[in-house]
């Protein structure tokens, strides 16, 4: 584990377990100096060059960053260890610090075993050295095994969850900033629609009637009339206008209707809809609809078929677009799920009506409402069809403007 990553309260243990490795080397140097055993010098010097090694396994980085550097340094300890227990009982104590070095370093399977044979060697060093062989000298080593366990598994648990939380955490975060740009992008295509829809609606529609007008006037006024100048300026001025306020119109069209007519935007669509298998019709004679009318039908289709793809698990969905004298329609059908039209949505929370398997309403039942918005501000309809596991059909219908109607002028 990189050091930089611990935790205070976990660099405060570890810094502990290094303090207790020390203090207790120098106790069984100490004893055995004090004690007169006549390995003393050989106690003493391989306890210093044990703590030595420890101590440089701990300030070389390598030690930390490769597996085998660490690896080598373990089995350098552990030898040293294994000759601290020849020369003396006292070196059982360093067996416990020693446990928590084999868990970290080893694999955990690999680690139990060792931190096993460590124990047993620890218990049968105390009764080779002369020790009682009583319940307490096996009991005791075996303990202090346990607890070394039982710390580092405990530790291995919570370190997994707080990587989990963690991970969780980037996730909602990474997520919250993918939604606000979706939502900003959204926003800034809703305000260029609501534009586009106010300048064809009111800007072009004046300029295109005070046109008329000046040109009725035009033809009206007599042919050396001082007037007619004046009047036949403000009629190209107007005509200049109107293709300015059409342009902006078309600068403010949604990308997918910017290259193409609506009938091209929704054959890219059908043809980019990952899952199932959709197909696009058209019925009748199609006829230039205004960018309003556009706009409303791709984005409904749109939302219609994303939602058939994340949640009706529909093997084919199909796409209408129908011309008739009066209207023109658009219809969604899937052979999904289904799902009950009358029911509310399932729950507040971000799973909302989706995770009814429901073709047309989004996550959290906002789906519906902002088609059947779009359909109602262009005195439209909208109709949703459907049932459980009998797929869903939506259907679209907007009244077509007389400037638009098949043989009809346009503007």
């Amino acid at each position: 584990m990189d050091v930089r990553s611990l935790t205070p309260v976990l660099r405060a243990l570890r810094g502990c377990l290094h303090l207790l490795m020390a203090g207790l080397l120098a106790l069984v140097a100490v004893r055995a100096a004090a004690d007169g055993e006549p390995h003393a010098p050989a106690v003493i010097a391989v306890s210093a060059v044990l703590a030595a090694v420890y101590a440089g396994g701990l300030c070389v980085p390598a030690a930390r960053r490769s597996q085998r550097a660490a690896l080598g340094w373990l089995a350098l300890l552990c030898v040293l260890w294994a000759v601290l227990l020849v020369l003396t009982a006292d070196a059982l104590w360093i067996a416990f610090p020693l446990f928590f070095l084999q868990l970290h370093v080893l694999p955990l399977r690999w680690g139990l075993l060792l931190v096993a044979v460590s124990t047993a060697a620890a218990t049968a060093s105390f009764v080779g050295h002369g020790g009682p062989a009583t319940p307490g000298a096996v009991i005791g080593p075996f303990l202090g095994a346990a607890v070394a366990v039982g710390t580092v598994l405990g530790h291995r648990a919570l370190y997994r969850e707080s990587e989990r939380r963690r991970e969780l955490i980037e996730e909602l975060l990474a997520t919250r900033a993918e939604l606000a740009d979706a939502e900003r992008a959204a926003g800034t295509l809703a305000e260029r629609e609501r534009l586009a829809r106010e300048i064809h609606d009111t800007l072009a529609q004046g300029l295109s009637s005070i046109q008329l007008l000046l040109r009725a006037a035009e033809r009206a006024l007599p042919a050396g009339a001082p007037a007619l100048t004046h009047v036949r300026e403000a009629r190209v001025a107007a005509q200049d206008n109107l293709a300015e306020a059409r342009r902006f119109v078309r600068e403010l069209t949604p990308p997918d209707l910017e290259n193409g007519s609506l009938t091209g935007a929704l054959e890219r669509l059908c043809a980019a809809a990952p899952g199932p298998e959709v197909r696009f019709d058209i019925s009748g004679e199609p006829v230039e609809l205004p960018t309003p009318y556009e706009v409303a039908l791709l984005r409904i289709a749109q939302s219609a078929l994303a939602n058939t793809v994340r949640h009706a698990r529909a093997a084919r969905a199909s796409i209408t677009l129908s011309f008739m004298d009066t209207s023109v329609a658009l219809d969604v059908v899937d052979d999904g799920v289904g799902f009950d039209p009358a029911a509310p949505p399932a729950g507040d929370g971000p799973r909302g009506a989706g995770a009814r398997g429901a073709g047309p309403r989004t996550e959290g039942g906002f789906g519906l409402p902002a088609m059947r918005s779009r359909a109602q501000s262009l005195g439209g309809t909208l109709t949703i069809e459907s049932a459980p596991g009998e797929g869903t059909a939506v259907a679209i219908t907007l009244p077509l403007p007389g400037a638009t109607r098949p043989g009809g002028p346009h503007e």
